[in-house]
């Protein structure tokens, strides 16, 4: 078949972030303006693929979106469970693929979106991922779009509260994304000088952490950054079974993470504390310029990927090359902070605490 005649599919799927409207346009500018293909563009994510919700994507479409945050597709979140065992949502899915005709279907996503995105390749459609997440935990890549956005974010706010601890002398407990994975906090916090950086991945020991708070003071420094995940859990916390946990942390009476590690300082402390919670801040915006750069060669990389007709994988980027990976060995699988990593490494070299017990 021609290239001009393929008609491709793109959806954005799950959480909204940086950069996802520079990976658009980096896979749909070329195979619409260079290669002449028909581009369309499904709205709300896999939920706009079951219903048929469609629009075509022209030029105009593609131009003045490389710096806007968010998506022009819009997105949503749909359970890769509730699909799983859902066989008439697969169904339509498969039904307008064939009905809209495509030779493709590029998604933008995170791990729950590779998990359908492999579903729907083994169903038989011809399928690209694109790695998107603040919380660069998916696997086979070494970073995702959305991430280096985030830690400019993320840094930013703990370089403000810099100067705030300091005037009052107070703890600063700041909050960041990441339920399983502590990339973020661990970037931002390494790079916006945390003492204290609490992620899912190393349980902490609240005495470890008051111990390092402790040892500040005597050093004649009266504040204290903490940063902290929002899935950061104490060694006993990480000892329960995952449901046995969930059911413990809705019980508490703590709206979220930084204000339980506020709380549990208090319980030992006289020390004055304050707790920020960015929230959403870490996802909105415009993408900074390496998101931009990189969104913009995972793109043309799948576009490429469509004139080959190398289906089935996810595109990432591996020791500063991008290149293409099988989406089942993406699929199911969790990028985590390992122990040895360069950044624990250099945090430790610098004294900053991850509240490890001894």
């Amino acid at each position: 078949m021609s290239e001009k005649n393929k008609t491709i599919g793109i959806l954005t799927s799950g959480g909204d972030c940086p950069g996802l409207n520079a990976a658009i346009r980096g896979v749909a500018k070329p195979v619409v303006e260079k290669y002449g293909m028909k581009a369309i563009g499904f709205s709300d994510g896999y939920r706009g693929l079951m219903e048929g919700n469609a629009r075509g994507l022209s030029p105009d479409d593609l131009s003045g979106i490389l710096t806007l945050g968010g998506t022009i597709l819009g997105t949503s979140r749909e359970s890769f469970k509730e699909i799983q065992k859902s066989p008439e949502k697969i169904e339509k899915m498969i039904e307008n693929y064939k009905k809209f005709e495509l030779d493709c279907l590029v998604v933008l996503g995170g791990n729950g979106t590779h998990k359908t995105a492999n579903l729907l390749s083994e169903k038989g459609l011809n399928v690209i991922g694109l790695p998107k997440t603040i919380d660069n935990d998916l696997y086979g890549t070494d970073f995702t779009f959305g991430f280096h956005s985030a830690v400019d974010i993320a840094t930013e706010i703990i370089d403000r509260i810099h100067s705030t601890a300091q005037s009052h002398g107070r703890v600063m407990i700041i909050e960041f994304m990441g339920h399983d994975a502590g990339w973020l906090t661990l970037y931002a916090g390494i790079a916006g000088g945390a003492d204290v950086i609490l992620i899912p991945e190393f349980p902490y020991s609240i005495d470890r952490v008051i111990e390092k708070l402790h040892e500040r003071q005597s050093e004649g420094k009266k504040f204290s950054i903490i940063a902290v995940a929002e899935g950061a859990m104490t060694l006993d916390e990480s000892k329960m079974k995952s449901k046995d946990y969930k059911a413990y942390y809705t019980s508490l009476p703590f709206p979220s993470m930084g204000y339980k590690v506020a709380a549990e300082i208090a319980a030992k402390t006289t020390l004055e504390l304050r707790v920020t919670v960015p929230g959403y801040q870490q996802r909105g915006g415009e993408p900074s310029p390496y998101d931009r750069v990189l969104a913009t060669k995972f793109g043309t990389y799948a576009a490429q990927m469509i004139l080959d007709e190398k289906y089935g994988k996810m595109v990432a980027i591996k020791d500063n090359r991008i290149t293409a990976i099988p989406l089942k060995t993406v699929a199911g699988k969790l990028k985590l902070v390992p122990r040895n990593h360069s950044l624990i490494k250099a945090g430790r070299m610098l004294n900053t605490s991850f509240g490890q017990p001894r």
